[in-house]
């Protein structure tokens, strides 16, 4: 078949989870000899990566490039730079990428256009361009919240509605489409939304509950048999445990500080490994520099990195203080056995207790009898680390995910009465 990818941000030219979704499904798709082409909005990747972050212009920086993987991606750039993405947050459309977006779909002939993370290059009214079966993933709470993240004020989990106050305290502009009826006119030209959880559709189905809703898991890549890195020298000697993910407030990081102060007589059983970037860096930095050298802040790493860093871990911990989608880093720590520790909060117990692979607490108190069993019981780190392994193949495989997601798109094909694809 023919699919057509489109989303805000595809690596290199891009950051987060979103980004490596959709280029691991584009490069699974080509290599079960599928025709892929991805879409994805250079200007904002322009716009928003940090100066000294940003991916090294490659040949074809700008335009369409086939690339070594078989996928064929279509970088798009206006002459406006940064205010094309601006404007099209702003009102909701593609405003000046709809023709070059209509121009790719009308000449691809695709039997599947798959929407991801499309807030900036081109908003809910892109959902109305090209004819095909359609999907849609659900990598943020786009849909629900205008920041994406129900993290109220960047505050605490949102619990009641005041999106235009909560808009101003995450320092957005406010969007006025998102009070007419553009996105859920708009939602009509879908045939599928895809969840990664169970959580996260029932979420979105509660409030549209006319649409039809899947539920769909990402598919772990296969890690690596004996990880190694160069990052391991950077890791303390004694036993630790690890977190990775963004630094951020409503990822909870914060959170695990005061149990790792190493002066306090109920503190945690090992030392505090942190991987990762963002605002909350240099508040960590000076935290730790006042609380000695318990907590070991290594900054960000390359993926392949992080397998020697995983394996190493007593457990790693996911404090999230709000709903995520899905959490990629619990799936990265089963791969290499690694046992996992979460809050109990959105979909985090669905994939640990799912897998087996880990224990899931309230408060900080649970948190810390979890630290101090898990640093003690090693067959019990063993045991529940066998069991996250184990699931990667039932529940998170290449193999199995793509069955399914084949299906759906057969299942949605004969719902229009499509014609099957040309071998």
């Amino acid at each position: 078949m023919r699919f057509c990818l489109i989303t805000t941000f595809f690596p290199p030219q891009g950051f987060g989870g979103d980004a490596i979704y959709v280029q691991r499904l584009a490069r699974a798709l080509v290599r079960m000899g599928h025709h892929v082409e991805v879409i994805h909005c250079q200007d904002s990747y322009e716009a928003l990566a940090p100066a000294g972050s940003r991916a090294k212009p490659v040949k074809g920086h700008r335009g369409t490039l086939q690339g070594v993987d078989g996928v064929i991606v279509h970088r798009l750039h206006s002459r406006l730079g940064p205010l094309s993405p601006l404007a099209t947050y702003l009102t909701g459309r593609p405003l000046f990428k709809r023709r070059r977006i209509g121009r790719i779909l009308e000449a691809g002939k695709f039997d599947v256009i798959h929407y991801h993370n499309i807030s900036l290059v081109g908003g809910p009214a892109l959902l109305a361009l090209g004819n095909a079966v359609k999907l849609y993933t659900m990598h943020e709470h786009w849909l629900l919240c205008p920041t994406h993240v129900l993290f109220r004020f960047n505050r605490a989990l949102c619990t009641r509605r005041t999106c235009i106050l909560c808009q101003l305290a995450h320092r957005r502009p406010i969007q006025l489409w998102r009070h007419s009826d553009l996105l859920k006119r708009s939602l009509q030209h879908v045939d599928a939304f895809l969840a990664l959880t169970r959580f996260t559709r029932d979420l979105h189905q509660a409030r549209y509950p006319e649409l039809p809703w899947r539920h769909l898991p990402p598919f772990a890549v296969p890690s690596l048999a004996n990880p190694s890195g160069s990052a391991v020298q950077m890791l303390p000697e004694k036993p630790f445990f690890l977190y990775v993910g963004r630094l951020e407030r409503l990822k909870g990081v914060q959170t695990l500080i005061p149990l790792f102060q190493q002066q306090e007589a109920n503190a945690a059983p090992a030392d505090l490994v942190i991987v990762g970037q963002g605002s909350l860096a240099e508040d960590l930095k000076r935290q730790v520099q006042r609380m000695g050298s318990r907590i070991h802040l290594i900054g960000h790493l390359a993926a392949e990195e992080l397998p020697a860093i995983y394996a190493r871990a007593i457990a790693v911990l996911v404090p999230t203080l709000t709903y995520e989608v899905f959490n990629q880093v619990i799936v990265e720590a089963f791969a290499q056995a690694t046992p996992v520790i979460a809050r109990d909060l959105g979909p985090l117990p669905e994939i640990v207790r799912e897998a087996g692979g880990g224990l899931t607490y309230r408060d900080e108190t649970e948190l810390l009898t979890h630290l101090r069993h898990l640093a003690k019981d090693q067959s019990e780190r063993e045991r529940l680390g066998r069991s996250g392994q184990e699931a990667i193949a039932t529940l998170w495989s290449e193999r199995s995910v793509l069955a399914r997601y084949l299906a759906i798109i057969e299942e949605l094909r004969s719902q229009r009465s499509l014609p099957a694809p040309l071998p």
